[in-house]
């Protein structure tokens, strides 16, 4: 069940990071492996900061913020 729960807060942070960004999300399985790059990007961020997530929510907002985090690399990558 676990995976399933990571699979769909994946694919939340990925659509809600493709609308952070460019105003539209990228179609589900995009979605979801950007979401999942970036909750993985989140974490490693979040824990070097020294903050710890112990919900749902907590989850899926440091999903967000990594694929956010993402997708502004990647758009700098782009553009250079």
């Amino acid at each position: 069940m676990s995976l399933i729960w990571f699979l769909i807060i994946g694919g939340l942070a990925g659509w809600l990071a493709g609308l952070i960004m460019k105003g539209k999300g990228f179609g589900v399985l995009a979605n979801i492996g950007i979401g999942i790059v970036g909750s993985v990007i989140g974490g490693v961020v979040f824990g070097l900061l020294g903050l710890a997530v112990k919900s749902m929510v907590g989850e899926l907002v440091t999903a967000t913020a990594g694929a956010v985090l993402l997708l502004a690399i990647v758009n700098k990558i782009k553009q250079s």
